[in-house]
């Protein structure tokens, strides 16, 4: 297999070896090809699966399922939407924007639900996300925000240092994400449906995934790469494969988690413009990641880009500083995500070619959603889901290079600079 890791996640650690399932062997004829063994095209097959038990499913996967980020990221399962709901509002109505953060909400009990129902033991607790604000700018941006809290409410939850306020929301669930992709691929494959890995994709054209092992022929062909979708034929300018990174620390002693809190397993950020992202694992870790590594040209995706020692020593520096202590790192990793140029997630069915994708990082809830929706469309079933903003929409492409590399590494400095300039200055 071509692309190999450099150093696997905590999550995909923690799980130990993987046994790869068979690669395609030659060409195939299913009723529904799905490219990509990520959270999007395991609930695409396992809702599938259920709405139109007759049809034979197929996924291909170019390493193994949860190789990508649904087995990397910060395993937040979070009703976050990147488009603000009052954004949402001016172009499809009020009741409409309304529905698609309903929705949003309602996937991140759904994938505690289905977990539960299939016996996925993934470590789902829904204790909900505090946004702290730690600077003055920052309480200024939360003042008047649903889920406003004072300073010793946000304090209680999550006992930084500096606190001011914050922001809480109950939609939210701490999990250990590679525990849920494995998990379902189990469950999916023991449904009927076919698992290639080892196949990498080449390009998805009408009724056709063509990989380097051979080619699925299929009625409905599913593109749900996410930050991978660059690399195939035609898409490279779909999705900007921009990168976030990740540290665990060694488990910490109570005495610590006296101090720091997250009692309920909350998931922790702050108010700054550089996204910053935590949770207290379930064996007592701190795992925590943010954005700021560059992007590459060309929308290139290698292994030596999962490391970033700079940004590893920020992440680490940011939790000595939030919390007072100084831990042991013991895993460091990263990973692209896909993000569009107009920050709008988005999934359909357009003459027998589905896509989903565009989760800008918040994609673990929004898959789950992304999956029952697109099983409803394929097998021709409405529901409150086909009617949400998102479906049917098609964002315009990034812009070719240079002017991709120099717009999106800029907008990174320029967000990096806006968080230096709001530090309260000492006297």
């Amino acid at each position: 297999m071509g692309y190999a890791m450099t150093a696997p996640s905590f999550w995909l650690h923690s799980l130990g070896p993987v046994t790869p399932r068979s690669p395609l062997d030659g060409d195939r004829d299913v009723d529904v090809a799905i490219a990509g063994g990520g959270y999007t095209g395991l609930w695409t097959a396992y809702y599938l699966s259920q709405l139109a038990p007759h049809l034979s499913i197929a996924i291909v996967e170019a390493e193994y399922c949860g190789f990508g980020a649904s087995g990397r990221n910060g395993g937040w399962a979070s009703g976050l939407f990147p488009v603000p709901e009052a954004k949402l509002a001016r172009r499809y109505g009020a009741s409409r924007a309304a529905a698609m953060h309903a929705a949003l909400a309602g996937a991140v009990d759904e994938v505690g639900r289905a977990a539960a129902a299939e016996g996925i033991d993934c470590d789902y607790a829904k204790g909900g996300t505090i946004t702290l604000a730690r600077t003055p700018a920052q309480l200024r941006r939360q003042q008047g925000s649903a889920g406003f809290v004072d300073a010793a409410e946000a304090a209680a939850m999550c006992g930084a240092t500096g606190v001011l306020g914050g922001v809480y929301s109950p939609d939210c669930a701490a999990l250990h994400p590679a525990k849920l992709v494995r998990g379902l691929a189990s469950v999916v494959e023991a449904r009927g449906v076919t698992i290639y890995e080892g196949t990498r994709v080449q390009r998805i054209t009408r009724g056709q995934i063509v990989t380097d092992h051979g080619t699925l022929r299929a009625g409905t062909v599913v593109r749900a790469l996410e930050g991978y979708t660059a690399r195939l034929a035609g898409h490279r300018r779909a999705l900007a494969p921009v990168y976030s990174l990740m540290i665990a620390t060694e488990p910490l002693p109570e005495s610590d988690w006296e101090r720091i809190g997250l009692g309920r397993r909350e998931t922790f950020a702050d108010e700054r413009h550089m996204v910053i992202y935590g949770q207290r694992t379930a064996d007592d870790r701190l795992a925590f990641g943010g954005r700021g590594a560059p992007y590459h040209f060309g929308s290139r995706i290698e292994a030596s880009y999962d490391r970033v020692p700079a940004v590893f020593d920020s992440l680490r520096d940011t939790l000595t500083e939030m919390f007072g202590i100084k831990p042991e790192i013991a895993y460091r990793w990263g990973g692209p995500l896909g993000i569009p140029r107009d920050w709008m997630p988005s999934v359909g069915l357009a003459d027998g070619f589905g896509w989903a994708g565009g989760y800008v990082g918040d994609g673990v809830a929004a898959a789950n959603l992304a999956g029952r929706t697109l099983a409803d469309l394929i097998a021709g079933q409405e529901s409150d889901r086909t009617t949400l903003p998102w479906v049917g929409h098609r964002s315009r492409r990034w812009e070719p290079e240079p002017i991709r590399w120099v717009g999106i590494n800029a907008a990174l400095h320029a967000t990096s600079l806006r968080d230096v300039l709001e530090r309260p200055r000492a006297s």
